[in-house]
């Protein structure tokens, strides 16, 4: 049985990976993935494709979807005095052109300095040192500051991809809209517009709400038990139409059913925070693990997860750490392939 949320340990979470099992490129076509299909009651899985998720979707639900948009964050320029190479990876737009961004080296990074890309098209000069690599930049550019981005930066993949993404959208979701993200709310990447469109007929409803996912998200959990960890923050919205779509589905006990984590915490955010859908937008650093009880979601659509993460503590908290567990267990024998590119799972009920 599941432990308690008292002094559960990060270890608790932890699990076996072979490293060939990393997906390092996305599947050709995005909905052939495989879709692992559990059962948050029972443990019980079954094997389908990705496609097959129309069949676990009936009339009356809902579908809420993250549609925030990833930066071309990843910025390679150099150093005005000494021509070193800097590498620059925007994270939060902090206001107007002052951005918070993550540099390597950091170490040559002083107030003052400044850093050159596309031979000046775009130039950053430092205001702020903060801690672990952080820095707080002044950008100054000629043109529009998105199009000078899409013109230099590329997609900033998570640590464990090690292969050259060759189609850049291929880490954006088909839906994306709103840019912010420094990370893809990668269970959106399955859907095609096709598949949505199918889905929409079945008489589902689509909704889109905004999180914008922060670096944060890949940032090992340092401390031993997991009351202790402190959640990154990141900025959500929600529209007055969602809000009243999702009020009226609660009332009529109809299915919410999430896709990813990042969508989970915004409507976990907005339900614990008013104690229903309302038009909002802010910053939440909700952090989920077992023994937290849901008032927002009944399914939810996820990849898998790193090994000792806040993603596998969420999942944990909506199936149990056991039925996680074991059913990640499976995936390894069966060969899934996991994390951004990987396959999916849809933990349900019926």
């Amino acid at each position: 049985m599941d432990k308690g949320s008292e002094n559960m340990k990060v270890e608790d979470f932890n699990y076996e990976l072979p490293e060939e099992l990393i997906a390092q490129t996305p599947i050709e076509k995005r909905d052939t993935s495989r879709l692992m299909v559990l059962d948050k009651n029972t443990g019980k899985i079954e094997h389908k494709h990705f496609y097959d998720i129309i069949d676990y979707l009936h009339k009356g639900d809902v579908l809420v979807l993250n549609d925030t948009k990833v930066l071309p964050a990843r910025l390679i320029g150099e150093k005005e005095e000494t021509k070193a190479v800097i590498e620059i990876l925007l994270l939060k737009n902090i206001k107007e052109d002052l951005w918070e961004c993550l540099v390597k080296p950091a170490k040559r990074i002083k107030v003052g300095t400044v850093v050159s890309f596309g031979g000046g098209l775009l130039k950053a000069e430092c205001k702020e040192v903060r801690e672990e690599g952080i820095r707080i930049f002044n950008l100054k550019y000629k043109g529009i500051f998105y199009e000078v981005l899409e013109k230099l930066g590329t997609m900033p993949l998570p640590p464990y991809i090690h292969e050259q993404l060759k189609e850049q959208d291929r880490y954006q979701t088909v839906y994306a809209k709103n840019i912010g993200s420094a990370a893809a709310p990668t269970a959106g990447l399955h859907f095609t517009k096709e598949l949505l469109e199918k889905i929409k007929q079945k008489g589902v409803k689509i909704l889109f709400i905004t999180l914008h996912v922060g670096l944060g998200t890949f940032r090992p959990v340092q401390v031993d038990t997991i009351e202790e960890h402190k959640m990154h923050s990141e900025f959500y919205s929600m529209s007055k139409e969602v809000a009243d779509e999702l009020n009226k589905a609660k009332k009529e006990h109809r299915k919410i059913i999430s896709v990813g984590t990042t969508t989970t915490r915004t409507l976990e955010a907005i339900m614990s925070k008013y104690n229903t859908f309302k038009e909002c937008s802010g910053f939440t650093d909700i952090f989920i693990y077992p023994g937290y009880k849901f008032k927002a979601i009944d399914h939810l659509i996820t990849n898998f997860h790193l090994p000792k993460s806040t993603l596998l503590m969420l999942v944990s908290a909506l199936a149990g750490r056991d039925h996680i567990l074991h059913a990640y267990g499976e995936a390894v024998k069966e060969k899934y392939r996991f994390f951004s590119f990987g396959d999916a799972m849809y933990i349900k009920e019926d």
